[in-house]
């Protein structure tokens, strides 16, 4: 069953997708869906996260302390 979705789309964005399609012989909604399962039906494995979120100038504060061994904070 398909979904019907309006999605506004920006002219400039749009020309080149028409563009597109008719170069590849194929309608715009075919490229789209196409587009849509290759980014998104994949499942990608993630990679961690380290270091703080957001960075600043200057020393961290009491929370990230340098000097101890965070396997002391967490299995003590």
């Amino acid at each position: 069953m398909a979904i019907r979705t309006t999605v506004d789309i920006p002219e400039p964005l749009h020309e080149e997708l028409r563009h597109r399609a008719a170069q590849s012989g194929t309608s715009m909604r075919a490229l789209i869906i196409r587009a849509i399962e290759e980014t998104y039906s994949k499942k990608r494995k993630g990679t961690y996260v380290t270091g703080p979120f957001i960075k600043r100038k200057g020393k961290l504060g009491p929370a990230f302390p340098a000097d101890e061994n965070p396997h002391d904070l967490v299995f003590s």
